[in-house]
């Protein structure tokens, strides 16, 4: 995988959301054509939070809507797997984020993908590359 979508960024691109950054579209569509598009698993349970807690409104219900998303052409889903979940706490630099934060960024540095992402604290890691 060359490229990792945030959660907000899968969303938005699924839902084709203006908020997606130019640069972040061109990113979205070269790991497409490559079929290095990545997404983690351990965005499908942030995007099952974010409506939890009322703070997404998704046009359909949420299996249907995860079932679309993760089928989207080009796109792989990225497991989590043990030494992503180890190295999600044991990141350089201890990542003060969130642990689905931590996850996602362990997950980048896994696979050697660039995060598309607006987070500006991720954006800030030094030890993961991304775009915005």
């Amino acid at each position: 995988m060359q490229t990792l979508l945030d959660t907000h960024a899968w969303i938005w691109w699924v839902t084709e959301d203006r908020r997606l950054s130019p640069k972040a579209r061109a990113a979205i569509a070269r790991g497409q054509r490559a079929g290095q598009l990545a997404v983690s698993l351990m965005s499908a349970w942030e995007v099952a939070k974010k409506i939890e807690k009322r703070q997404l409104v998704l046009d359909r219900p949420l299996d249907q809507w995860l079932d679309q998303a993760t089928a989207m052409p080009g796109l792989l889903v990225a497991e989590l797997t043990p030494p992503i979940l180890v190295d999600s706490c044991r990141l350089p630099q201890p990542f003060r984020g969130d642990p689905a934060d931590q996850i996602i960024v362990a997950t980048a540095r896994h696979h050697g993908a660039t995060l598309v992402t607006r987070d500006r604290r991720m954006r800030d890691y030094p030890h993961v590359r991304s775009v915005w």
